[in-house]
């Protein structure tokens, strides 16, 4: 007797606790326990597109930032979106339409936000424009020209820009010497530069003058002044270099200075 209510006990015992599993399931469906990712304040605000990330990281510094009622004044303070309510003096987040452009980048421009030095800067490009905040999407140094794409969609921005999956950048440069096919298939196979291997996806020649002449060159990377660099292992000097594509979004007849809006296929092509 005292053998079977014990095991009448054991499966009450059993029977309840599967009840009371069952009945947390249902409080908790699949995935609703999933705890949302949590990053910096400042690098949610320059999500929303509202700023950029060292922008906002100002904001937050300056005590402009309320996460939950309470200023915070860490950049690197940790914040959900799912789960936190956060203020910038005070105002809600309002949704930012993104905006996606492209520039026929001057000589002479820094493709900089500011320039501590005073210089001028492809942000003078878009003065009056009544645009928010944008970033420019990869960079031009202050000697080159041509295409420069700006978004406050940092997501597609860092796509565009990732060097395995981005899309190719094709460049007209003029150099300062005659190039053969010979040096044309060296050029194209790289050198080392400073211990870092440079290189190019193709390089051609467009045309020819009477002591210098055209190339086409494509990079399917993005360094710092690569071109210039790669060149230079050569002892060829670079008297103008012009990006006039990425992927297949052509420079075209865009003015120089000028800027327009890419079409929704144009941004999804270059993100594809």
């Amino acid at each position: 007797m005292i053998r079977v209510l014990r095991r009448q006990k054991f499966l009450a015992d059993a029977f309840g606790l599967r009840m009371r599993h069952a009945a947390r399931m249902q409080k908790k469906p699949h995935g609703s326990d999933r705890i949302a990712p949590r990053h910096g304040v400042a690098r949610i605000l320059s999500k929303t597109g509202v700023a950029s990330r060292t922008q906002a990281a100002v904001w937050v510094r300056e005590g402009r930032v309320s996460v939950n009622g309470r200023i915070v004044r860490d950049p690197e303070f940790p914040v959900s979106m799912a789960d936190d309510k956060v203020l910038v003096d005070g105002h809600e987040l309002n949704a930012v339409e993104r905006v996606y452009l492209m520039l026929n980048k001057p000589r002479g421009l820094l493709t900089t936000t500011t320039d501590e030095k005073g210089r001028n800067t492809v942000y003078d490009c878009f003065t009056g424009s009544n645009l928010p905040w944008i970033a420019p999407v990869g960079r031009l140094d202050k000697a080159s020209e041509g295409l420069l794409l700006f978004s406050n969609d940092p997501e597609w921005a860092a796509r565009i820009t990732e060097p395995e999956t981005g899309p190719d950048k094709t460049y007209r440069v003029q150099v300062n010497r005659m190039v053969d096919r010979a040096l044309l298939t060296r050029i194209e196979q790289g050198a080392v530069e400073d211990g870092e291997r440079l290189g190019a996806k193709a390089v051609s020649l467009l045309r020819r003058g009477e002591k210098n002449c055209w190339l086409e060159i494509v990079l399917d990377e993005g360094r710092n002044r690569q071109i210039r660099r790669l060149l230079e292992a050569f002892d060829i000097g670079v008297l103008r270099l012009i990006r006039v594509a990425v992927g297949d979004l052509q420079l075209g007849e865009l003015p120089k200075g000028q800027w327009r809006a890419l079409s929704e296929q144009e941004v999804a092509a270059l993100s594809s």
